[in-house]
Formats: structure tokens, C-alpha cells, sequence
């Protein structure tokens, strides 16, 4: 019940009662400027930041899996028409590049995960501290082709996301130099609220002690977040949701469930709960709730805005831990 009280006033305190922004600047009364966002969380920081100067479509949907996306026609269509695309990179879009080109598109495209410190296939995802993920900086390397050794789910940290926040913003103040102002407000005010949660992640984490913060999800999509707050994560599948795991692989990880003595194992709410819900029947782990890691959920849910899809999987983590 006290968890429970603290995660309010802390959902209030991010968030605001309604949810959003509270950046008030008046700005001009445009057309707002077209932009496509190549998936759900990418196009909710483009709204945060652009605010009522940006229409933002996202071309993978809400709960839909973007390793796994095809693109259609319509999805042509809509990077044609575009006047700023904006993408992760890392190779997280497979099939970004050949849409883009497919289109004739020719305008700008924004690369949000530029400048973040990149882990690689090499990296410990475990028990990392802040001197060997400041490392990691040594690995960062231009996103804009696929990079099978980088882990391209840099959103996992907020502080990463600080940073494409401020790439956002630095591109929209160049599209749009009359919005300057309201822009980077309210880009101020976003990356604030990320700075709180991030707090009160590392605060509520640390509660918890290390040899504890041992789970298990579907896929390796927490590695920043394990750098990041010290949580150790197996997974049943890589970096891409593409490749089912062998039943080697399935039986090695329960072995090592059952020698790591790992806490809870959990569902992404994209993926086929079958078998995790067997492997927890197996080894006799607790099932410890749905996490949202590549996708954000219909507007009005639990995980419709990146800080609330955050904030949610710190709540079911640390609920699961305790």
C-alpha cells in the first residue's frame, strides 16, 4: 500500500494530473508540419516536443511489434508526403531504408538515437556500474545502417532518451525557427519530467538488494536499462523478436534460472506468452506481470506515452522484486 501511495505522488509529480506537458508559451498559428516517426514511442517524444506545430504519424502502430513490421502502400504514401522522418537507427528499422527509398522521399531525416553510448553485443547487461557503462561511449557509432553487434533499444535509459529529445529539438527548431520558443520549452519540460522518474527509479531500485534484481523477459530489449540500474536480465530471444529460440537454448536457460535463482519472469506485451508460461511452470518461477518495451499501447492505457510506458515497467519490476 505504501509502494503504491509513493508511485501516485510520483505519477502526479511527473506527469501532472492530466498527463502532459505544462509548457504554456504561445507559438504561431501555422499548418503544423508533417511528420512521420517510424514507431509509436518515437512519434509520442516528436508530439511532446513539436506540440500542437507537428502532425505526427507512426508507421508501425500502437502494440505492434516493429522488428517483425512489413510496410504496405499506404505506408509509401505516407513517407511521400512527409516533410521530416525520424527514425531510431541502430538497425532497429530493418525496412526503414528500402521504404524511405521506395518513396522518393528526399527530405531530412532525423536519427534520434545519434549521440547515445551504444552497448554492444559484448556488453555485460547485468551488474554494470556507471564507470563501465560511461565506457560504452568508446562503441558509439553513426545509426543510420544496421549494426547487428549494437543493441539498438537505447530508449531503455532516460537518459538516453534526454538525448533524443534534444536531437528532436534541435531539429524541429531548425524546421519550424517561429516555434523556437514554445519548443524548447516544452522540450525543457519533458526532459525535467524524465529526470524525476529517473531519480525515483534509481531511488526505488535501490531499495532492492543486487542479488535480488535478477529476471527474466522475452526478449534482450533491457540492457540499457540494466546498465543503467544495476537489474540483472536473462531473455528467452536476442536484440530482434525475428528468431524463435532453439529448445537448446530454451533448456539452458532454465538451467540457468534455476542456478541464478532468478526472481520473477516476465511477459512483453507484444510477444506469445507460451512459452515463458512454460518455463515458469518448469522451474517453478513467479510470472511478474506484462512489461512494454518496442511499442506503445492505444491511446487511454496503461502505456500510451513513453513515460508512462516507463514508469510502469519500474512499478512491475520492482512489485515483482520485493
Amino acid at each position: 500500500m505504501r509502494f503504491f501511495s509513493k508511485l501516485c505522488f510520483v505519477w502526479v509529480m511527473i506527469f501532472g494530473i492530466n498527463g502532459v506537458s505544462s509548457a504554456q508559451t504561445v507559438e504561431p498559428k501555422t499548418q503544423p508540419l508533417k511528420i512521420v516517426a517510424s514507431f509509436s514511442i518515437l512519434a509520442d517524444m516528436v508530439k511532446q516536443v513539436g506540440g500542437n506545430a507537428v502532425e505526427v504519424v507512426s508507421i508501425v502502430g500502437y502494440s505492434a511489434d516493429p522488428h517483425v513490421f512489413s510496410p504496405t502502400p499506404a505506408d509509401v504514401r505516407e513517407i511521400a508526403q512527409a516533410q521530416w522522418v525520424v527514425i531510431n537507427g541502430l538497425g532497429f528499422e530493418g525496412w526503414v531504408n528500402r521504404l524511405i527509398a521506395s518513396s522518393g522521399y528526399k527530405g531530412p531525416v532525423l536519427i534520434a538515437s545519434q549521440g547515445v553510448a551504444t552497448l554492444t553485443e559484448h556488453a555485460d547487461h547485468g551488474h554494470q556500474n556507471n564507470s563501465d557503462h560511461d565506457a560504452q561511449k568508446d562503441n558509439a557509432r553513426k545509426a543510420d545502417s544496421r549494426h547487428d553487434d549494437q543493441d539498438p533499444h537505447a530508449w531503455q535509459s532516460l537518459k538516453n532518451a534526454k538525448i533524443y529529445v534534444e536531437n528532436i529539438r534541435v531539429g524541429l527548431v531548425k524546421l519550424l525557427p517561429e516555434s523556437r520558443d514554445a519548443i524548447n520549452q516544452r522540450a525543457r519540460d519533458y526532459q525535467f519530467r524524465m529526470e524525476q522518474l529517473d531519480r525515483y527509479t534509481h531511488q526505488t531500485l535501490n531499495q532492492i538488494p543486487l542479488e535480488n534484481r535478477r529476471i527474466m523477459t522475452t526478449h534482450d530489449a533491457f540492457g540499457y536499462f540494466a546498465a543503467s540500474y544495476q537489474v540483472e536480465f536473462l531473455s528467452i530471444q536476442g536484440w530482434s523478436t525475428e528468431r524463435e529460440p532453439s529448445a537448446a537454448q530454451v533448456g539452458q536457460l532454465i538451467r540457468e534460472i534455476r542456478q541464478d535463482r532468478i526472481k520473477a519472469l516476465f511477459v512483453e506485451h507484444l510477444a506469445d506468452t507460451r512459452l515463458i508460461q512454460s518455463i515458469a511452470k518448469e522451474t517453478g518461477t513467479k510470472l511478474g506481470g506484462t512489461l512494454y518495451v518496442d511499442a506503445l499501447t492505444q491511446p487511454g492505457t496503461v502505456a500510451d506515452t513513453y513515460l508512462k510506458m516507463f514508469a510502469v515497467n519500474v512499478e512491475t519490476i520492482v512489485k515483482a522484486l520485493q
